[in-house]
């Protein structure tokens, strides 16, 4: 049961009135522009539940996620879905966490969920030297012999445990020395090592994270 007392009620149906859509495939759309020779990435759908202050389940937000960031030197999409920021997570808060400022891992002690949209490798205008440092600038790097000149300048490690859905297209994730082919329907469990992302193929791929904070 959800407990947040009157505060919480209010906002809940506050929130609800604001955010709910009615037809989920709004003209928010319009925000994902077409660039000519690139693939765009598909809009999201996000429903997000809570209760009103009668305590009944509704869905509170009902939308295109808007929390979305694309790197097009880099080919990627990010849509941001929902971050928590300790474990058990706070129930009561009905805070809107895809608006909170997070980079590539969760808070300490805490999660994330995201779609990252891989647009295909030929669309990828930037050189290797360029995407290493994107890379390096924003702490991603690789552990190892490899860290100077990874096989491939978005290989990185975070101290993550990430459960990932490949959701539409195919993918090569890269390790080591060795890489695994994904289609649509597999999971990969990663759990902290080393590892990129390449779409070699000629459609994007979207893939669905869950980001959870690790120690090693």
């Amino acid at each position: 049961m959800l407990r947040g007392g009157a505060g919480f009620a209010k906002n809940a149906v506050s929130n609800a009135s604001r955010l709910q859509l009615t037809k989920p495939h709004s003209q928010e759309r319009l925000c994902y522009k077409f660039i000519e020779g690139v693939t765009m990435a598909s809009p999201i759908r996000r429903v997000v539940t809570g209760k009103d202050a009668t305590g009944k389940a509704i869905a509170m937000i009902d939308a295109v996620a808007t929390t979305v960031h694309r790197r097009e030197e880099l080919g990627v999409t990010n849509t941001l879905l929902w971050v928590t920021d300790a474990v058990p997570a706070d129930l009561s808060n009905c805070e809107d966490t895809a608006n909170k400022k997070i980079g590539v891992a969760p808070p300490p002690g805490g999660t994330l969920f995201r779609v990252i949209e891989f647009a295909p490798e030929r669309e990828v205008k930037a050189d290797y030297k360029t995407r290493l440092g994107i890379f390096q600038a924003m702490g991603l790097v690789s552990e190892g012999e490899s860290r100077e000149k990874p096989r491939d300048p978005l290989m990185h490690r975070t101290k993550t445990i990430d459960y990932a859905f490949i959701l539409s297209g195919e993918i090569d994730m890269l390790l080591d020395d060795s890489e695994v082919h994904l289609k649509p329907g597999d999971v990969v469990i990663q759990r902290g090592t080393n590892h990129a992302w390449v779409n070699r193929g000629n459609a994007p791929c979207q893939v669905a994270f869950v980001l959870v904070d690790a120690k090693d």
